[in-house]
């Protein structure tokens, strides 16, 4: 790819002609528990940057996927080009003109540029055999509608991030895409790659093509967008033109909530250092994390897409491993380099994905509960299936688990009990830290709320408390302090009695 300048606001000539391309009215979409989109409208037109703003759990990922075919709304009405559609697929959203760039490229690594482009609607010539000549053409004459320098025949595995975005901006093209979502396109790319990225949105915009733009970041929407849409919590919160807008007022927008009286906050007397972390640091996802952590302290970590938090948890669980850094436990230095060795140290990890990561779904709750307990509960070789289950029900009981009895798999239990199963597995081990990765995530308000109120109970009985969550009412009304990270490194530190939510969206922005 070509040099381009540096990243500016996009005031040149376009194609923007005012035509409606894309229109969402009144658009819902719930899940068990948990309302999603709540009646959103949005309005793509052509030759435009549509910048779609909110924090993390506003409905943005949602919203796409309504878009891409994946899921469908309950409610409300998706038109294009003023026509009313229905994707039932992926295919109709594609065949319907509306394409996505995410974060994470999906392409056959080992095939050409050409052929990914036209994968799936590859030209034939006579005797229906794929005319490769006319594909070679007609992706030479995609890259330069681009003004991208790229051979057709180039490996997509020899290419970087930002060359595939391309790649997969003209495959888009090949197929006459008018509605290009483009999904935090720029968190992996240098800020060269950036600049090459925004000089081809440019060319879309020439082109009349209607361009949905997610970013965290506010120095790439106020550099390639002309209109905003801010979602919060599912719903509409407002939208205008991006000149007449600045970042204080898209932060009030995307927070704009009081946190007060909202979560069972215990106050409770901080003890001894229980924890302290120094120059921990990964070669690639994260550097230098400095901090210290008290006994009874409920402890926030907060941050955007890619901030790198739940990287150093792992890292401090002993999942990845670290490049440098100093641990320290009670006072004396501890090295951790598998969660066996955490666990010893006494430090457990509740992962963000309990599914995956956190249970073994097909297996009895008893069994979940007592895995990191087999030394203890075993004689020999011989498991102690009386302890075995005398545990499972101390602890789930405690936890208020709602089973129908402690040997039922644990794939049979709602999120909420899930998640009580795997929290349930690392208390038994008597752990001094406890770090909880998203524990709300993905379950319903009655059980959110239960979790809450044991992170209070732990933090009481001594326990110290590390909470990783992308809600930021969550971890500003439980959180004794808030350590804000941003792009791999801790952006600031506030106290509980100076939290302020624009600020700390400003720091996990990187915007102070």
């Amino acid at each position: 790819m070509t040099l381009a300048q540096p990243i500016r606001p996009d005031r040149e000539p376009t194609a923007r002609d005012g035509r409606l391309l894309l229109s969402l009215a009144g658009v819902s979409k719930r899940f068990p528990g948990v309302v999603a989109l709540d009646r959103v409208g949005l309005d793509v037109r052509a030759g435009e940057v549509l910048a779609l703003v909110g924090e993390n759990g506003a409905g943005k990922s949602t919203l796409v996927k309504i878009l891409t075919g994946l899921y469908r709304p309950d409610e409300g009405e998706v038109r294009i080009g003023g026509r009313p559609v229905s994707f039932a697929s992926p295919r109709d959203a594609w065949a319907a003109g509306i394409t996505a760039i995410h974060q994470e490229t999906v392409m056959f690594e080992e095939l050409t540029v050409a052929e990914n482009i036209f994968m799936g609607h590859h030209p034939l010539a006579a005797g229906a055999m794929v005319d490769w000549r006319t594909i070679r053409q007609r992706t030479a004459e995609l890259l330069d509608r681009l003004d991208v320098r790229l051979s057709p025949t180039a490996r997509v595995k020899d290419l970087s991030v930002a060359q595939k975005h391309v790649v997969e901006i003209a495959r888009a093209l090949s197929h006459d895409a008018r509605i290009v979502i483009m999904d935090e396109p720029t968190a992996a790319l240098s800020q060269r790659e950036i600049g090459d990225l925004f000089r081809v949105v440019r060319q879309l915009k020439a082109q009349g093509k209607g361009i949905v733009f997610i970013s965290h970041k506010f120095e790439e929407i106020f550099a390639i967008a002309d209109r905003y849409t801010v979602l919060r919590d599912g719903r509409f919160i407002g939208a205008g033109a991006i000149a007449e807008v600045d970042r204080d007022r898209l932060i009030a927008m995307m927070v704009g909530r009081r946190l007060d009286q909202v979560f069972p906050k215990r106050q409770v007397a901080l003890g001894e250092i229980v924890l302290e972390v120094e120059g921990l640091s990964h070669e690639t996802e994260f550097d230098d994390i400095n901090f210290t952590l008290r006994r009874g302290e409920i402890l926030g970590f907060y941050g955007l897409v890619g901030a790198g938090r739940t990287e150093a948890m792992q890292a401090l669980f002993g999942i990845t491993p670290r490049s440098c850094g100093r641990i320290r436990v009670k006072g004396r230095e501890v090295r951790i380099r598998s969660p066996r060795e955490a666990i010893a140290a006494g430090i457990v990890y509740v992962p963000e994905d309990r599914q995956a990561q956190g249970a073994i779904l097909s297996m009895p709750i008893s069994e979940n509960v007592t895995l990191p307990l087999l030394d203890r509960i075993c004689r020999g070789w011989i498991l102690r299936r009386g302890v075995e289950l005398a545990v499972a029900r101390d602890y789930g009981t405690r936890l208020s688990v709602r089973a129908a009895h402690w040997q039922q798999p644990v794939e049979e239990l709602s999120g909420g009990n899930q998640q009580k199963i795997v929290i349930a597995k690392w208390l038994a081990t008597r752990p001094d830290v406890i770090i909880l990765d998203e524990p709300t995530k993905g379950i319903d308000v009655g059980s959110k709320a239960a979790v809450h109120d044991l992170m209070g109970e732990f933090v009481e009985q001594g326990m110290a408390v590390i909470l990783v969550s992308s809600e930021l009412p969550e971890v500003m009304g439980l959180a004794d302090r808030i350590v804000v990270m941003h792009e791999g490194r801790i952006r600031r530190v506030f106290d509980r009695d100076e939290t302020d939510a624009q600020a700390i969206v400003a720091a996990a922005m990187g915007a102070t």
